[in-house]
């Protein structure tokens, strides 16, 4: 994985409990401790990366040792943070009786499926556009791949939605233009400029995620079927999406020296897996991550990962 090293965005991504947290984490020490600038992010509900580092990481991005930074993104705050400053914006184009049906429905919004989804994806766009420049390299541990994909695929789901609204806005104003609401042809429509400038923020978070050269998903996946399979189908969406792979890490395979009827069961059965995931994903890069004898937690057992993951 060291050609990964000169990208600007990472993305670790798979299944539940593969070991997502652990391989990203391992990966920004490595990259930092090479003279880069590292900010690791979490977006995993679940929320890991303080207990591996063993110290806490805040919602806003605080050192954590030379060279690397962190912060967990807490995706009911940032969907409060979401509806409160929707409602401003809606404060400062309408009137107060609109206002305040506009508040109820953002209320009842509120609690419908899909609002942390957008929430999560505006802090993620913030991050690479305002923030990515502080930094030689983002490194995103994000939710189990369905939920990743998704936020990743966001960018153009959206500006269609966008797109269409603008459109009928444009009718609007022109409609208003003639005279029939009493405005001019100079006149500035708030709205219009909202979703134009929004529909100029997705069409820059779209060409930041497909700018091959600098951003890159990485897989990891355990030699088992369901997350073979379900890696497999994420492969073909981050190339519809238009975001390269950059390598599959292969997690937890078991030592050689592991012996016994249990384990020489376990590793033929992990031989036929292996060689799937070698055939499967060929087209990307492969590394193999043993399973260490303890749980990793800590800089020191990070740095053991970190050199599988380098080759060092």
């Amino acid at each position: 994985m060291r050609h990964l090293l000169g990208r600007r965005i990472l993305f670790f991504g798979g299944k539940g409990g593969v070991g997502k947290t652990t391989c990203s984490s391992a990966f920004a020490l490595a990259a930092s401790r090479s003279g880069r600038r590292v900010l690791l992010v979490s977006t995993d509900p679940a929320h890991s990366t303080s207990d591996i580092f063993e110290r806490p990481f805040g919602p806003e991005e605080q050192p954590i040792l030379p060279g690397l930074w962190g912060l967990e993104v807490d995706e009911e705050a940032e969907a409060r943070r979401y509806l409160s400053q929707a409602k401003e914006r809606i404060a400062r184009v309408f009137s107060p009786a609109v206002v305040r049906e506009a508040a109820r429905q953002i209320e009842l919004a509120a609690s419908m499926p899909g609002v942390t989804d957008v929430a999560l994806f505006e802090r993620m766009s913030d991050i690479m556009l305002s923030r990515g420049g502080a930094y030689d390299l983002v490194v995103f541990d994000t939710a189990p791949t369905g939920h990743a994909l998704r936020l990743l695929r966001m960018p153009e789901l959206m500006e269609a939605w966008v797109g269409a609204l603008t459109a009928r806005r444009r009718e609007a104003a022109a409609a208003a233009a003639t005279g029939e609401a009493g405005a001019g042809p100079g006149t500035t429509d708030p709205i219009l400029q909202s979703l134009e400038a929004r529909a100029g923020r997705l069409q820059r978070v779209r060409a930041a995620l497909q700018q091959r050269e600098g951003v890159a998903f990485v897989l990891v996946i355990v030699p088992e079927r369901l997350p073979i399979e379900e890696s497999a189908r994420a492969t073909h969406m981050l190339e519809d999406a238009g975001i390269p792979l950059g390598g599959v890490v292969v997690n937890r395979v078991l030592p050689a020296a592991a012996t016994g009827e249990f384990f020489e069961s376990r590793k033929a059965q992990e031989r036929v897996y292996l060689d799937e995931i070698e055939d499967r994903f060929s087209s990307a890069p492969r590394v193999r991550v043993p399973q260490l004898p303890r749980d990793v937690h800590g800089v020191e057992s990070l740095e053991r990962i970190s050199e599988y993951l380098l080759g060092t």
